[in-house]
């Protein structure tokens, strides 16, 4: 009879099979009621699951993320059933969970609309009500195929006919309604709350080809409570504010056009606040003995075929044939370029690690329907860099670029990073023991940052593992930017070598880095988190002098040239608007500092300040002013 082992040691023994909601009883009445799924040895069951063996067992809530993960794949369903319900002849097809929330995408030949979306939710909220109970059968394939062509689910069929062989056919029962589905799931529809919303509804191509019919996916949320609903609404309210393609439109940064979509058409503001980012970074790289190189945007297809990307990357590759029918591409990453860098000239032991830094173009195809202003585009630019070392240097280097990649993350205002470490998946290349010493330097780097971190296991690269560098910005959304791989496989392929203390020539480890990972993206994430209040050492455009009126122009012509002459980015306001007018059209532009000129400023040699989000007015000196302000207009670390 089983022996039950809790996750803190207790060890309970039952004279015959049990169940998890047994378990959880046993343990205590709350957590009963608490109670959502479990773990049986790792895997996760239904709590009405009967266990028979010896097992470890954890009872899962909504605190955990699995439990939270379970409420919105319930929720998912209760969505379908709703909509079946509704919309009698609609067909479900997949229905998963997401940040935040869920999914399910709709077969059905009439739009939903908003009215639709509010009368969806009040039939789940019924369904709730209900608390139909949940249970779950096993069918043959077979069986189960007639069973959907007959009910007209043909898209379910098709699912079902690409379950692997080996494969259980699990169909989920809620009440009479059912769904093709792994599970687990709550015990009955009651479980999930009413803590949900129904967010927007958007086309989606079955099994994201466009070839294929276009479906409707309808969009929602779903939390424990009605607090945790309502907090993220108001984040994605304030998400909404935050929008970087409208705040980039009001600031004047950039614009996209369908002529070259996923392309940035950068604006002189936008390009001086790349510019700031590229010139910083290299300030920064430079102290840390990196050598900047620059490689070829176009390279023949043998270059990617002998590095593996065409093979795993071809199709997201554009290419070009010239008229002697060669094939050339664009280049999607810089790594193959560099080390073409690396191996011009006998390489020694002594010359490493040899830090090499690139601000390279790339070009990835992307999905049109994929593409979203800054952050997801066809053509950015990497802040790469590729460190060439021996194994020995593997963990010094590794900490070297943590400590790097942290202290510029401080500098833009993101003291609040997670890391993502993945280790060694099944398939792979390269030795065990190196393996073992790229893992091994990998966690001691994120361990001496005494940052949180997660462990992905199995997650790395076929290559190496990785480290992630997740941003969590002001309003609590994670970003992930800088990565960091170990890469055993790739230097050899591209024949890259040095000599070593033996007189042998040996293959050199490559540690891939990039610390922004895109700049189109990262400056997207910038304006999002500061809401387009960019750090005064960034902004574009930090200062703009007003005069009153034309009969200040003069002084206002002084103080632009005093200002810009000290370092100050600024421009000059000489449009014939009232005040009021311009001081209301340069806050909307979120320019830092506006200087305002009249008789009592030039009277005193002074200019009046108006600080971007402050209503107060200050008037100083203006030595004074150039003083401070020109001492601000730098990172914190330089």
């Amino acid at each position: 009879m089983p022996n039950i082992i809790l996750p803190d040691g207790k060890k309970f023994n039952f004279s015959k099979s049990i169940s998890g909601i047994q378990i959880a009883e046993k343990i205590s009445k709350s957590l009963l009621k608490q109670a959502l799924i479990m773990s049986v040895d790792g895997e996760l069951k239904d709590l009405d699951y009967k266990i028979t063996k010896d097992s470890k067992v954890k009872i899962i809530t909504s605190k955990d993320k699995d439990g939270l993960e379970t409420i919105r794949h319930d929720t998912a369903h209760i969505l379908a059933m709703a909509v079946q319900e509704l919309f009698p002849g609609t067909q479900v097809t997949i229905g998963p969970v997401i940040d935040n929330g869920f999914y399910y995408d709709f077969a059905r030949k009439e739009p939903f609309t908003n009215d639709d979306l509010k009368k969806i939710e009040e039939k789940m909220k019924e369904i709730v009500d209900r608390d139909d109970k949940t249970h779950r059968e096993v069918w043959k394939r077979k069986d189960a195929i007639k069973h959907f062509k007959k009910n007209g689910e043909i898209y379910k069929a098709e699912i079902i006919k690409n379950i692997p062989e080996n494969e259980e056919v699990s169909i989920y029962f809620h009440g009479k309604w059912h769904d093709l589905c792994r599970g687990p799931h709550l015990t009955s529809t009651g479980k999930i709350g009413k803590y949900f919303k129904l967010t927007k509804v958007s086309g989606a191509y079955w099994r994201g080809d466009s070839n294929n019919e276009m479906l409707q996916r309808v969009y929602g949320t779903s939390w424990p409570s009605q607090k945790e609903l309502e907090e993220y609404l108001n984040r994605i309210e304030e998400a909404e504010k935050r929008d970087h393609r409208k705040l980039g439109k009001e600031m004047d940064l950039f614009h996209f056009r369908e002529e070259s979509p996923g392309s940035v058409f950068w604006h002189e503001k936008g390009w001086i606040l790349f510019q700031k980012l590229v010139s910083y970074m290299r300030m920064k790289q430079h102290d840390a003995e990196y050598k900047e190189i620059n490689t070829p945007e176009i390279l023949d297809k043998s270059l990617w075929e002998k590095s593996g990307h065409w093979e795993k990357f071809g199709a997201n590759m554009y290419t070009s044939t010239t008229p002697d029918e060669k094939i050339f591409a664009i280049k999607p990453m810089n790594c193959p370029g560099c080390i073409q860098v690396f191996n011009q000239g006998l390489k020694s032991y002594r010359d490493l690690p040899l830090k090499m830094s690139e601000f390279g173009k790339v070009h990835r195809y992307e999905p049109s329907g994929a593409l979203h202003g800054l952050l997801r585009v066809r053509a950015f630019t990497q802040d790469d860099a590729h460190i060439f070392c021996t194994e020995d240097q593997i963990t010094e280097e590794c900490l070297s670029v943590t400590n790097l990649i942290l202290e510029i993350y401080k500098d833009l205002g993101f003291e609040n990073v997670i890391l993502k470490y993945s280790d060694r998946p099944d398939i792979r290349v390269g030795y065990d023991n190196v393996w073992d010493k790229a893992e091994d330097a990998l966690l001691r780097a994120i361990k001496t940052s005494k940052l949180e971190y997660s462990i992905n296991k199995g997650e790395g690269a076929f290559y190496g593992p990785k480290i992630e560098f997740v941003l969590r910005d002001a309003i609590g959304r994670d970003w992930q930017c800088g990565t960091l791989q170990v890469d055993l496989n790739l230097p050899g392929r591209l024949g890259a070598t040095f000599v070593d203390k033996d007189g042998l020539k040996k293959t050199p480890v490559m540690l891939h880095r990039a610390l922004f990972g895109s700049l189109e993206r990262f400056i997207g994430i910038l304006i999002e988190n500061f809401s387009g209040k960019l750090p005064f050492w960034i902004s574009p455009l930090q200062a703009m002098i007003i005069p009153i009126s034309d009969e200040f122009n003069k002084y206002a012509r002084e103080v632009h040239k005093k200002v810009s002459d000290s370092g100050i980015n600024c421009d000059i306001d000489l449009k014939e608007h009232n005040l009021n007018y311009k001081i209301r059209e340069h806050l909307m532009s979120k320019i830092p500092l506006l200087l305002i000129c009249g008789k009592k400023e030039v009277d005193s040699n002074s200019i009046t300040i108006r600080q971007l989000d402050s209503k107060k007015q200050e008037t100083m000196e203006l030595n004074t002013f150039l003083k401070k302000f020109s001492a601000l207009n730098k990172a914190s670390s330089l």
